[in-house]
């Protein structure tokens, strides 16, 4: 039976290509665009994509309500039933989205998540929300910039674009990023993981300085029959390590395709 949260939130979603239904979940901090802009029109060749972006307040979340809002959201939209492919905090919700509503989900795609925060990914989510509360816009930009690349990323950027990149960074701090922070410091996911039963893409990022693979090999470790890949560089997959993220999501659906097709 469908669980349904009385206190879900509002969220705000675009729709792109018709087929079989994906459901993308973001990260904290993040957006549907941001996460997910080099890869929808890859996926909607031949899926619907539904992207909400959690809400842009720093309304209380939990993730059970989240998770409900987005399979409102996929529901409103016609999809009876759905893959999701999830980034970051994204990977908690969309567990917690298969296990309260299995009807629906069928298959998950996780990139960098974890089942709760180890030591290093909560004091990060701790400083995150200190220079947030404080108003300190540079310093959140900086504490981001350091866990979400590579050393050799960050290391690698000419002085200017640093630089640029701090300062866009700081400009553009997305809306209720200060809730969804606080919502990752206190998920905890693990006794979801036996639970989940549908094919699942697991995959961990070598260089994560923010969600060290560790945890997204405990993930698929806790998943039944859960595949595990790793891609190199940092949290930030889409800006390190595209083409080959792309490559590992897009690989996913069309072997899942075949399986059906037998």
């Amino acid at each position: 039976m469908t669980n349904i949260s009385p206190e879900s939130p509002v969220l705000t979603t675009q729709v792109s290509g018709s087929g079989p239904a994906i459901v993308l979940a973001h990260g904290g901090g993040g957006g549907i665009d941001a996460n997910f802009g080099g890869l929808i029109p890859l996926l909607a060749t031949d899926h619907l994509v539904i992207g909400s972006d959690y809400p842009a307040d720093d309304t209380p979340l939990t993730l059970d309500s989240l998770a409900d809002a987005l399979v409102a959201e996929a529901a409103a939209r016609g999809a009876e039933t759905f893959s999701i492919v999830a980034f970051s905090l994204g990977t908690a919700v969309a567990i917690r989205a298969a296990v309260r509503h299995p009807e629906r989900v069928h298959g998950l795609v996780l990139t960098g998540g974890f089942a709760r925060p180890d030591n290093r990914s909560r004091l990060n989510i701790q400083l995150w929300q200190r220079a947030l509360a404080a108003g300190d816009r540079e310093s959140f930009a900086r504490f981001a910039l350091l866990a979400g690349f590579s050393a050799d990323f960050v290391n690698a950027l000419p002085e200017e674009q640093l630089s640029e990149i701090l300062a866009r960074t700081a400009a553009n701090i997305p809306g209720g990023t200060a809730a969804q922070a606080a919502l990752i410091e206190h998920t905890d996911v693990r006794a979801d993981l036996p639970q989940v039963a549908v094919p699942t893409l697991v995959i961990g990022l070598a260089g994560d300085l923010l969600c060290d693979p560790a945890n997204a090999r405990e993930q698929a470790a806790g998943i039944p029959g859960a595949e595990y890949t790793e891609l190199p560089g940092g949290h930030v997959v889409m800006v390190e390590q595209p083409d080959a993220w792309h490559a590992a999501v897009l690989d996913f659906f069309a072997r899942q395709r075949a399986a059906a097709a037998r």
